[in-house]
């Protein structure tokens, strides 16, 4: 009974503060803190210690795995070499700086323990910060580069962590370590690859909703597993498998399926993401008792973790200024690679392959994309406003404190090391938090343009109105010299192009004239509309997913008119399924 209590209670405290953290303009994760620490220290409240188990292996897995579903593959490959360079370079250039200036401000704390605290304190949460991005109108790019980011730098904090921990216990080879990270990482890409393409193929042949569902709540474990098994990164397999799934989602499930899946796990997320920071601030209580006692004592604690803090601020700052800098060079990078595109399809034309329909698609898209990345490119572009967002929005989060937690109690001032991590991920969450509103304002005193392109949306709406249209015109054409056909009344005709142009509602505003159309002798008007709309509304989703490889239209307006065309097809499936 009191467990049921707490539950209900939780979510109550999770909605509520959720709904009030939407008037008062402030994000629910520093509002959840406040109110975790709040709770904590009322009288009566018994101390609340969770196993950080957990979270590293129930909450972190299937959370990962959501944020890793809906991030745009388009935007993550696009923006992989700032994402690898926050997520994996200045994770590991903080943790060996903090591990090394702790150890000479603490001798007594030996190197690898101090290691272990930077690997545990680097990797910041995009969510509190993304959020408020959102709601501001921060640049789109600046959002899913904090996004990346967030994806993979748990994998890299966690792996260090490992590798610092192992040395704790033993003696320590660099080789070694750096063998073992590589190992970690390569193998973990492999697994999550493997699970992806096996849980996307099982799930693509169910076809009841309720089987499929209860799939999809177990991927995220069936690929964390087999990579901790194998020594590899459960995280970064987790992170790889729901990229896979999310690319494929469109082109291998059904729109119910991907429905059902977008709202599931939304509640998910809502319920992970949230209650982790409430946890955060519930564990305050206990993690200072158990300080207190102690001759390393808590004024001591508080002094060093705001200076880490200001090392971390300093560190990010330094790393995101060449950063910046370096991808000033990408638009020639991206030309470049257009070039070598051009000369490519001039030795085919050359060898005799000017005919080969096959490698000329395939160049046609790669031509397409390498335009549309350079255009993105040259649209988009990281400037000094977008160095300062990316380097005041690193704010940590819940997995800074389950890291911590999970350092076994051997190794020295364990306590302390956790309370600092704690201290550590507070501080940055209100200080940047309540901060990061008012430094984008005075970067953009006028707002910035982000979000959906109405232009953008109602040019791809016109492009798949097209592709839909003439794809009821080549079906049925094709076949108008068969004696056995006949010609399809003109109503249905009209019907069933009336609704091509429905799929994407309101976004598509231009229309085309309509003739007679041949089709089935056999069939019903019924049946013919519902064929008509049927081969429209596949061509339209094979139009979408090239444009999605290419990358001509935002990231926004291809979810836009995926939901459109999802729609669509939950409407016609009760009547077109076999």
């Amino acid at each position: 009974m009191e467990l049921a209590l707490v539950a209900v209670a939780a979510v109550v405290v999770l909605v509520g503060v959720s709904l009030v953290s939407g008037r008062i303009g402030i994000a629910a994760p520093l509002v959840l803190v406040v109110v975790g620490i709040g709770i904590g220290y009322l009288p009566g409240v018994p101390l609340i210690e969770i196993d950080p188990e957990i979270i590293l292996l129930g909450v972190l897995p299937p959370l990962l795995y959501s944020a890793a579903m809906n991030v745009p593959f388009v935007d993550f490959r696009r923006n992989l070499r700032p994402v690898a360079g926050l997520s994996v370079l200045l994770v590991l250039i903080s943790a060996l700086l903090v591990g090394w200036l702790l150890h000479l401000a603490v001798p007594a704390l030996p190197f690898p323990a101090a290691v272990a605290l930077g690997a545990v304190i680097s990797p910041p949460d995009a969510v509190a910060a993304t959020s408020i991005g959102k709601r501001l109108g921060l640049p789109d790019r600046i959002v899913s580069i904090l996004e990346g980011e967030s994806l993979v730098n748990d994998a890299t904090s966690l792996v260090l962590l490992r590798t610092a921990l192992a040395a704790v216990s033993g003696s320590f080879v660099f080789w070694e370590a750096a063998g073992t990270f590589v190992f970690s990482v390569i193998a973990a890409i492999a697994v999550g690859l493997i699970m992806g393409v096996i849980t996307v193929w099982i799930r693509a042949r169910l076809n009841n909703p309720v089987h499929d569902t209860l799939v999809s709540f177990v991927v995220p474990f069936v690929a964390f597993i087999p990579a901790e098994v194998i020594g590899a990164s459960g995280v970064l397999s987790v992170v790889v498998t729901g990229l896979y799934t999310g690319y494929h989602a469109v082109r291998r499930f059904s729109a119910i399926a991907r429905t059902n899946e977008r709202l599931n796990w939304r509640t998910v997320q809502f319920i992970l993401e949230n209650g982790v920071f409430l946890i955060m601030g519930l564990q305050l209580h206990v993690l200072v008792n158990e300080v207190t006692d102690s001759q390393f004592h808590l004024g001591h604690v508080a002094l060093i973790a705001g200076a880490l803090v200001l090392l971390l601020i300093v560190t990010r700052a330094l790393f995101v200024v060449p950063l910046v800098w370096l991808m000033r060079g990408e638009p020639r990078r991206r030309q470049a690679k257009g070039d070598e595109l051009a000369r490519l399809e001039a030795r085919l034309a050359k060898n005799g392959r000017a005919n080969d329909e096959r490698a000329q698609r395939r160049l046609k898209l790669a031509k397409d994309r390498a335009k549309a990345d350079l255009d993105h490119e040259l649209e988009q572009q990281l400037g000094w406003r977008d160095g300062v967002v990316l380097t005041w929005s690193a704010m940590r989060g819940v997995v800074t404190l389950a890291a911590a937690q999970s350092i076994s109690t051997d190794v020295p001032y364990r306590p302390q090391i956790i309370l600092i991590a704690f201290l550590v991920a507070v501080a940055t969450l209100l200080l940047h938090g309540l901060t990061l509103p008012a430094v984008i304002r005075w970067l953009w005193p006028r707002g910035v343009k982000s979000g959906t392109d109405d232009t953008e949306v109602l040019a791809l709406s016109h492009d798949l109105v097209d592709a839909g249209l003439d794809a009821i015109d080549d079906e049925l054409t094709v076949e108008s010299e068969d004696p056995n056909r006949q010609l399809t009344p003109d109503t249905v005709v009209q019907r069933a192009k009336i609704s091509t142009k429905a799929a994407l509602g309101p976004l598509a505003l231009r229309f085309h004239e309509t003739g007679a159309i041949q089709t089935q002798a056999a069939e019903t008007p019924a049946e013919a509309y519902l064929r008509l709309t049927r081969i429209a509304l596949e061509a339209q989703r094979a139009t979408l997913i090239e444009e999605r490889a290419i990358g001509r239209y935002s990231s926004q307006a291809l979810s836009a008119a995926g939901l459109a065309l999802d729609a669509q097809e939950a409407r016609l499936s009760p009547f077109t399924e076999e």
